[in-house]
């Protein structure tokens, strides 16, 4: 895996100088730079870093792509995206968002009221804002506000129900008024095509959302009936998130824009744009036989931009507007998380932690043997030995014929015996040796919770290119995985001898070593939940001047403890009250150590639930 799969993963976002990696913008600044630089402002734990310019970057490149495919066609058609608010709502991420968007007509997608209230005001006047999901009445009526307010709103109909409802707020809010506005109407349609993989289940007859045919042709009279047709302007479909097929978006796509052609023919004059939702993907793999998307931005766009024409010529047809609520492809690749590393657990496996006897057991001394003569021409044979050693020797431990320290020199030479076999036969493909990496993988205890910062990778197996800051001028040799620092065994990065990652052999004493977890911007924040009660990590936003020169800007720290507490609802003025009276009642302390430790308690609760380096600790 040479420079961590940044070459396929990054684009060109990040760049390997000589040791650390390094932002590729402006003075190029590295991380290791910026994170310190943060830390030494007091914020501790793990710390999420954003950068703007990349959020602008995935935008420039999106609008690109479909301008450049609009121009190779000659498409009519207009090209316009939202980004959706499920994807990330957090407000510095959203407002840098609306910020480098300007000159887009970018806008916002909501599928929750409050999502929605977000939209409303923060989209401006005249850019997108489309707003699907289930809704009930006063969603419905909320849109109508919106469309009042002068925005360029669309309410998707996810079934008849939701139809009948906007007819009942329509006759409320538009009775007796000077003019009748009503927010422009798209229908979704449950296509027959689906989606591949995790999100398959968003496409097909089996998708939680959209209308039948039948149910299409009954929304279409009962649009007509109530004078709402004109408003009908846009046909919705979503065939799941991170597509990494591109062949189930054709497939839907001439589904979708039959639909449409058979709707304008029907004299939907009002009817003139296809959403085709998110699912852009993003590549997440560092390493090239286990790419997630097979296809680039430019093929998307041409074949979006391509079938529509082809469609829209043989039914006869004005060629419609195209929208897309890709999130992911925007956001994902806009921040970074960066953590410690506290511990090496295995670290206690090497010569120093021997305690052999000045007689010890035959088969321990026979491991000492191999482990001492072991060279490339018998490394296979010693290592077989080896192994059936082990295997005998806890045997006659399970037995009772060795004792503790008999075992721990046996776990000790192993080990050794297996890191120095793989160390002189690494240029040799074979499995025997990367299954026996699973054996010698050092466990890295990183100060994050998996399940705060990185849920996908718990919940869907989603993996995170992880790299080093720096170190990266020395090849890692390290099989690792990573461990979060929550009392839960499902909080681990596993190794993988299929898509195996490495690490460096550090001491955690004498220096500090961090991990970078990249394309983390989407979903994973919004998903992340308080495991163990950790909390969104301390966030930075890095901006960049004129000059090329960052500035850690927008800075939030970690919730402390009481805050935590509030969040789930606990009185903390309760909590606060017990703990002093339980210090001041306790008969085993002196007044003055009642004090000292009233002020050591409170200075504790100010902290947030991450643990602090053991560099923190010694100063």
């Amino acid at each position: 895996m040479k420079h961590f799969g940044i070459e396929i993963w990054g684009d060109n976002n990040f760049i390997i100088k000589k040791e650390t990696i390094n932002v590729n913008h402006g003075k190029q600044p590295s991380l290791l730079e910026i994170t310190n630089h943060i830390r030494e402002k007091g914020y501790k734990g793990p710390i999420l870093l954003r950068f703007p310019h990349l959020i602008k970057k995935q935008l420039d490149t999106l609008f690109h792509a479909f301008k450049s495919a609009k121009k190779e066609f000659g498409y009519s058609g207009d090209f316009h995206a939202v980004f959706p608010l499920k994807v990330n709502q957090f407000p510095n991420f959203v407002d840098e968002l609306m910020d480098v968007a300007k000159g887009y007509n970018y806008g916002l997608e909501a599928g929750s009221k409050a999502e929605l209230i977000i939209a409303m005001s923060l989209t401006p006047i005249g850019s997108p804002i489309t707003v699907n999901g289930f809704k009930d009445k006063e969603m419905i009526a909320l849109c109508f506000i919106a469309a009042k307010m002068g925005h360029n709103i669309t309410i998707t109909i996810e079934g008849i129900t939701e139809l009948e409802t906007i007819i009942q707020v329509d006759k409320e809010l538009n009775n007796n008024v000077k003019k009748r506005v009503v927010p422009k109407i798209g229908v979704r349609i449950r296509l027959h095509s689906s989606g591949i993989g995790i999100w398959a289940k968003s496409g097909g007859y089996s998708s939680k959302f959209g209308l039948t045919s039948t149910e299409l042709i009954e929304a279409y009279e009962m649009l007509k009936e109530y004078s709402l047709l004109d408003s009908l302007w846009m046909i919705h479909f979503h065939i799941g998130s991170q597509m990494g097929d591109i062949a189930p978006l054709k497939k839907a796509l001439r589904e979708a824009g039959n639909i449409y052609a058979e709707l304008k023919k029907r004299g939907v004059e009002s009817l003139k744009a296809i959403n085709i939702g998110g699912g852009l993907a993003v590549e997440y793999s560092q390493h090239p036989y286990a790419q997630e998307r097979n296809y680039s931005i430019k093929e998307f766009s041409n074949d979006v931009i391509y079938l529509m024409q082809e469609i829209s010529k043989s039914k006869n047809v004005p060629e419609p507007d195209i929208f897309t609520e890709s999130g992911r492809f925007i956001a994902a690749n806009h921040s970074v998380l960066i953590a410690p590393v506290l511990e090496l657990f295995s670290q206690e496996y090497n010569e120093k932690s021997l305690r052999l006897k000045e007689k010890n057991p035959p088969l321990v001394q026979e491991l000492y043997d191999l482990y001492d003569f072991l060279k490339k021409t018998n490394a296979r044979e010693y290592l077989h030995d080896a192994l059936d050693h082990m295997e005998s020797l806890l045997t006659l431990f399970d037995l009772g014929y060795i004792d503790l320290e008999d075992r721990s020199n046996t776990e000790i030479l192993v080990n050794l015996i297996i890191k120095k076999t793989i160390q002189l036969l690494k240029d040799e493909d074979a499995n025997e040796l990367k299954q026996l990496q699973e054996k010698i993988q050092e466990k890295y205890l990183v100060n994050f919770s998996v399940f705060q910062s990185l849920p996908d990778f718990w919940g869907l197996g989603q993996n995170f290119p992880i790299v080093p800051l720096n170190k990266l001028d020395i090849k890692p040799t390290n099989p690792a995985s990573i461990w979060d620092i929550t009392c839960d065994s499902d909080g681990e990065l596993g190794f993988k001898p299929k898509t195996p990652f490495y690490l460096h052999d550090i001491d955690v004493e004498e220096e500090e070593y961090f991990l970078a977890f990249f394309l983390t911007g989407a979903y994973q924040e919004v998903l992340g939940m308080k495991h163990n009660l950790f909390t969104h990590p301390t966030e930075a936003v890095i901006r960049f001047d004129k000059n090329g020169q960052y500035e850690a800007d927008g800075l939030i720290e970690a919730q402390n403890l009481m805050d935590t507490l509030d969040d789930l609802d606990y009185d903390t003025s309760i909590i606060d009250k017990s703990l002093k009276n339980k210090i001041e009642e306790s008969s085993n302390l002196t007044n003055d150590e009642k004090r000292e430790l009233l002020g050591t308690l409170y200075l504790y609760l100010s902290e947030n639930s991450y643990l602090k380096t053991i560099q923190a600790l010694q100063k």
